[in-house]
Formats: structure tokens, sequence, C-alpha cells
């Protein structure tokens, strides 16, 4: 059109010569739309609700947000609909009693509250749909799935056998054609759940309310010469000016102990669990010169050291008469004496870091590598140094741990225990979740799948063209309340928003 040429505009001309065509074309727009959001809903991505607890902690369900009344560590607590005669997985639309069962997991304090509270809702995730139609599912993956025993409702849960591998789990942790099944460093980050935490104590430790006693510092030092600081009871000092090592000793019966409970599903059962020597110790360490100081923690009654001494990592083996040195590696940055020191033994490797450098040694993949298996011996944590050494932040964790106990009231052999490993067969795959003693499973499962046309798959399973697809990334957390009474919980806890990791390249 150019300057000189006018349109001419009538009243109601618009409507009258292009109004019809416009919304026809309005309409189409949004048809496309729809069915493009439909198309990536059915195909691509969708968005599910947690309604349980049989994730927890990677992903929660309907739970209670606490904290400790004595040292103030927060942690949440799951709510089962059923104990307040709900239907399944429903949501209160108000405040609820708080089970009488709450201890806390790092100084365990049992919990009472006088007031009923709030229930945060599950965690929202968002689900690849497509992923499965082009790769194979990793181990560690976690998984959508259309229910084997109900093909109407999904299912999410953590894939650890694949087609053709023979499953079993030995000591809680996963093994794959008789070799331990290690999980990919992002995953195991996540799954660490907490036993004591240094920096919360309590602040009435006289109150017979922890384990039925009294709160004592589960650190034995009396014959040593380690202090807590006078400015700061959350640390430790060492002003020694001998050349021995001197030890500090965690007491699993003054604080929690290292067995693998939850408490995610309340205090009952924990004191039974099977111990957990899958650990991680963690402390910050400040010295004068050149530090030295490390963990030793032990699995089935044998010993392992970290430790850092004039530059260099070390990792030993505790045998009678001294340590026999397995590995070392020297120091490449200067922390000036001051950094984190972390010491684990997980999935049969132990790893030493000292700030941002780590040394790591392997055990071996087969069952008995890292000793023989004696899963009643209490495993033990302890921390030791030379010289005069500061530490600070000082802090316990356990592993995932899968468990064989029966399932409420399954009963029955338990599929793929030990000694008992389950063979998966072509298009099979095996499931469990993360909070295993709280986890309808792969290994209670006990109706055949059902599917179409009158097939049948075996109890156990999850057959393949049941996998709905890979949950990826939880882009709403519970949400927090704008006002302590205030509902619905809108406000966003951008703080819980991450990435659900899985599986890595290797599979294994």
């Amino acid at each position: 059109m150019s300057f000189t040429d006018q349109e001419h505009v009538r009243p109601g001309g618009w409507w009258a010569e292009r109004g019809f065509g416009e919304i026809v074309e309005t309409v189409q727009w949004l048809l496309i739309a729809l069915i493009l959001a439909l198309f990536f809903r059915a195909f691509i991505m969708e968005a599910y609700r947690i309604p349980t607890g049989s994730m927890a902690m990677t992903l929660k369900g309907a739970h209670f947000r606490l904290y400790c009344h004595q040292c103030g560590y927060r942690f949440d607590r799951g709510f089962d609909s059923s104990e307040y005669g709900l239907s399944e997985n429903a949501l209160p639309a108000g405040d609820k009693e708080i089970p009488r069962d709450c201890r806390c997991p790092s100084c365990g304090y049992d919990l009472e509250f006088d007031e009923p509270l709030w229930v945060a809702n599950g965690d929202r995730i968002l689900v690849l749909k497509c992923r499965y139609q082009f790769v194979e599912p990793k181990r560690w993956d976690v998984v959508v799935f259309k229910d084997p025993a109900d093909p109407g409702s999904n299912v999410i849960k953590r894939l650890v056998g694949r087609p053709g591998e023979t499953v079993e789990i030995i000591d809680g942790d996963i093994y794959i054609d008789g070799k331990i099944a290690r999980k990919p460093d992002k995953l195991q980050q996540e799954l660490w759940i907490p036993v004591y935490d240094n920096d919360y104590q309590p602040v009435r430790p006289q109150e017979k309310s922890f384990h039925g006693r009294s709160w004592r510092l589960p650190w034995r030092f009396d014959s040593t010469v380690w202090r807590i600081d006078a400015n700061n009871v959350t640390r430790f000092e060492l002003l020694h000016e001998g050349g021995e090592l001197q030890e500090l000793v965690y007491d699993g019966s003054a604080g929690n102990g290292l067995r693998a409970g939850y408490a995610y599903n309340g205090a009952a059962y924990q004191d039974i669990r099977p111990y957990c020597s899958d650990l991680k110790v963690r402390f910050f360490a400040q010295g004068r010169g050149r530090l030295c100081a490390g963990a030793e923690l032990s699995k089935y009654g044998q010993s392992w050291r970290g430790w850092v001494e004039d530059g260099t990592m070390f990792i030993g083996k505790v045998v009678k008469g001294g340590i026999e040195l397995l590995i070392e590696r020297p120091v490449r940055e200067n922390h000036f004496g001051d950094a984190m020191i972390v010491f684990t033994n997980v999935d049969h490797r132990l790893t030493f870091q000292y700030g941002k450098d780590s040394v790591t040694y392997d055990l071996g993949e087969g069952p008995d590598d890292a000793g023989q298996r004696l899963a009643e011996i209490t495993p033990t944590v302890e921390i030791f140094a030379r010289g005069k050494v500061r530490i600070s932040h000082l802090a316990i964790f356990r592993d995932i741990h899968y468990t064989v106990q029966h399932f409420y009231g399954s009963n029955g052999p338990v599929r793929a225990a030990q000694d008992n490993g389950f063979t998966l067969e072509a298009n099979e795959y095996f499931v469990l979740g993360d909070n295993s003693p709280n986890s309808y499973d792969g290994r209670w499962w006990a109706k055949p799948g059902t599917g179409n046309n009158g097939i049948s798959y075996r109890a156990g399973v999850v057959p393949r063209d049941y996998l709905v697809g890979k949950a990826v990334f939880v882009y709403w957390p519970s949400g927090l309340r704008f006002l302590e009474k205030s509902r619905p919980a809108i406000v966003p806890n951008v703080g819980q928003i991450r990435f659900i990791h899985g599986g890595s390249e290797s599979g294994r």
C-alpha cells in the first residue's frame, strides 16, 4: 500500500467484512495449539504428582515439614492417608495431627507435637515419555511405568535390573551377575542419608527423650587430649605437641545408631533395621602448618583409613601392628592447612577427599571383596589428627540400603534376595523404591502382570511395553505458604527445584 492509498473505514465494517474470517483463523490457531499440547503431553513430556513416599527422600509424597524442638534440625515425615481414614493418596483439606513416632534424624530426640500441622503436597515432576522409544533404559534411572497388576494406574520406582541380568540384593547393595552395581557420582550424592550432624545440638539435653534417655555427645574422647572449643560447642580442638595420633570415636549407643532407618517413615522399627556400613564422614579441618588429619571407617570388622599428611593423601587398611598402605597421591592445591575432609566407603570403593583433591581405591566388585560379610557387626566411625587442629562441621551419613525384610503383610520368599537371584528375561526390568523399607516393588509383587489379549507377565517384573518414561525434573516441589496459616501453599519452594539423577552412560 502506497502512502497515498487510503482504506475506507465504515462503522461496523471490520466485523461485517473481515470479522468472521479473523474468528475462524483464531479458532484454527487455538485448535493447532491444543493439538500440539496434547501431542506434547502424549508423546514428549508429561507432568505427574508424587502421591506416596516410596521414593523418599529422592521424591517426596504428601508429608509433614518438621523441625526438631531440641536441635533445630529440619526434616520431613511422610503422611499416610489410610492412618486418617482417608481414601488412598487423598490430601486432607485442613491441618492434621502429627504421628507420635517422629524422631530427629540428627540428635535422636523423640518429638511430640501438641498442635496439628498442614500437610505438604508431594513433588510435581516432569517425565520424558519418548526417551525409551529410542534408547535403552539405564540402570538407576527413575522410571514411570504402568502398574503390571493394574495397568490403569502409573507407578514410579528406580530401575535396577535389565533384560538378561540376574539381580541379587546382598547387605543392602545391588549385585548384577555377581558383581556390585555402583551408583554414578551425582546420584550417590543425592542418596546420602543423615545419621548425625554436630552443628545441631540439643538445647535441653537433660530431658529423657533421646531414645528414652538423656542426650550426651556421641563422640568419645575422654582418654585423649581433644577438647570442646570454649567459644563454640560444635567445634573440637586438639592442642597436642606429641607425635601420636589422637582419635574421636563415634558412639552409636549415645546418638543415632548406624542402622537403615528413615525419619520419613517414623521411629517404629528403626532400632531393629539392619546395620548400614556404607558410610560417609565429613568435617572441616583447620591446622597450623602442614595438616595431619583423617578418618577411619569399618565394615564387617575390617577398618580402613583415609588421611592427609605432609601434602600427600593416603588410603590404608588397618592390620595387626599398623597400616597397610593401599594408595597415595600428592595434594595438587595448597589449602594452607584449612579444607573440608570427606572419607567414604560405599559400593566397595574407598574415597578420600581433601578440599578439591581426591584419591580412590577399589576394593573389588565381588560380594566378599570388602571382607567376610558379617551383617550384625556394628560399623564404626573415627576422626583422628596430630598436632594443633580444629575440627568443625562434623557429620556422618549413610548410603541407601535395600532391605529384604518383609513389607508389612507380605509373606513368602523375597525376590532377588541373597542366594535367591532373580534372572530377567527379554524385555523385562526390575525396579525398587529408594525408601526401601516402605516400598511395595519388584521384591514383593505377588500377582502376574496383566496384558492385552489375554497376555500375562511374570510377577515381579516391569515389561518393556509398560514403561511410560524417565523422570527428569522436579519442577514444583511441595509449595510454601505465604503466611503460617494461609492456604493453599502457593509459594514455590525454589531451593528444591532440581534435576532427577539417574543412570550413567555405562549403565553399570
